[in-house]
């Protein structure tokens, strides 16, 4: 277990990251990045140590998948055991208790107490295309509606459903059909202001399903509760959970992507509980499993159930070590009530940032719940211009300093938030310290 301290004793990539870095580039591809190109030997709660000694303090979480940590010991526990027994026998051919369990967990805590159905699979995007595949199934329909600023995946239907070309659609095309684009309700650029956002997107939303695409036409509709990759955007109040009775009223399929916003990170269980939204289907993946590859396809049973058996799989999809791994992650959200955690450390959260947003005016815009926030770095608060040079400089600055953050955002200019959901307080109040020299470092130059 990796001391919970912040510490460098190198500059920051130190030798050893930078030896091994020299061996990544004549080994790897280029075209798979690395935001920061320091090797990690060992990490635990809210710190990752990497081959110099150095302890950066993570606010990353892998993209939010370290949420329980980076070796939580109910996981190592449970992967370990289940290595020594068996690592796979696909579940296609036969079947194994952790598939199940995993699957009678999602059915339990997933929004709503109708009959469910659940199928594992292994990343956010494999489980984004097998939702639209249910539902162009169940439906006998094509289309499939997504959002300005959306993020879904890197396959090829899933680059068809996210809005952002660089670095994930650029050059890649032709992309899978039937795919349409709808405003997200995003209350900080919404051009008539926050107080109309909700009422106005959902408008142009209804306008343009029935304009372009049609009702009847309409396979599903796919929403992020809060965006991750477009810039962790909260849709304006009351928006999702219109757009939700929409789709029941015209027999759409609704499928909330919580693959980033899942398993407690938000302060709930998932973000739809936030405006009391029970989604037809509901997909989930990275947290899920402390950091091992599983992602969840969870919905009607009607839904889940009307694809012909055979129709829904995969080689590795649900392998048993991380279905263990996922029991023992999940088991640590339950015991150690990580939703209150990540609530009250959102808390703390919200009010340093705002209380940075105070003192710079750059601070466009603060969003999020829990322990998944962002700040928007703008130029002109007036014009909210995006800054993505500044948001790029604070993001080295950081770096440089100890502590691993994350930008997105469609013009690259959020800042993100996502600490592990254990780190310790301490820890938390430094690394915002970290981050407030860095924007007072990039401001000065």
């Amino acid at each position: 277990m990796v001391a919970q301290n912040a510490q460098l004793v190198t500059a920051v990539p130190g030798p050893g990251s930078q030896a091994l870095q020299e061996r990544r580039l004549r080994a790897v591809s280029h075209a798979v990045g690395t935001g920061l190109p320091v090797f990690i030997d060992e990490a635990s709660g809210g710190i990752l140590r990497d081959v110099d000694g150095n302890q950066l303090i993570d606010f990353a979480s892998g993209i939010a998948v370290t949420s329980v940590g980076n070796s939580d010991p109910r996981v190592v526990a449970r992967v370990q055991e289940q290595v020594a027994r068996f690592t796979h026998t696909c579940f296609m051919v036969t079947a194994y208790e952790p598939y199940v369990e995993v699957c009678e967990l999602l059915n339990e805590l997933t929004p709503g107490t109708h009959e469910k159905r659940s199928a594992l699979f292994n990343s956010g995007a494999e489980a984004v295309e097998n939702a639209v595949k249910i539902a162009r199934y169940a439906t006998g329909r094509q289309a499939v509606v997504a959002f300005d600023h959306a993020y879904h995946g890197r396959t090829n239907l899933t680059m068809a459903l996210t809005a952002k070309s660089m670095p994930y659609k650029s050059g890649f095309a032709p992309f899978a059909g039937e795919i349409y684009r709808a405003p997200m309700a995003y209350p900080y650029r919404w051009p008539t202001g926050a107080a109309a956002c909700a009422d106005e997107a959902f408008d142009a939303f209804v306008s343009q399903v029935h304009t372009q695409v049609g009702e009847q036409n309409t396979a599903a509709v796919i929403l992020e509760p809060i965006q991750g990759e477009g810039g962790f955007i909260v849709s304006a109040p009351g928006f999702m959970a219109r757009v939700a009775q929409w789709c029941t009223d015209n027999g759409i399929v609704f499928i909330a992507d919580e693959i980033q916003t899942g398993f407690c990170r938000t302060g709930n269980w998932f973000a739809s509980e936030f405006e009391g939204v029970v989604p037809d289907l509901i997909t989930t993946g990275k947290a899920i499993a402390g950091g091992l590859p599983l992602a969840g396809v969870t919905g009607r049973a009607d839904l889940m159930d009307a694809v012909h058996p055979g129709g829904l799989g995969g080689t590795y999809g649900g392998n048993p070590v991380a279905c263990a791994a996922a029991l023992g992650a999940i088991e640590t959200m339950r015991v150690d009530d990580l939703t209150d955690r990540a609530a009250r450390l959102g808390e703390l959260l919200t009010s340093r940032l705002q209380a940075l947003a105070e003192r710079y005016e750059v601070i466009g815009d603060i969003r999020g719940r829990g322990l998944m926030q962002a700040v928007e770095i703008v130029s002109d608060p007036v014009a909210k211009t995006p800054d993505p040079a500044v948001t790029a400089a604070v993001n080295a600055a950081c770096h440089r300093a100890g502590l691993l953050t994350l930008t997105c955002g469609s013009y690259g200019n959020v800042f993100r938030f996502l600490p592990s959901l254990v780190i310790s307080e301490e820890l938390l109040d430094q690394g915002i310290g970290i981050f407030e020299k860095a924007l007072a470092e990039a401001l000065a130059r």
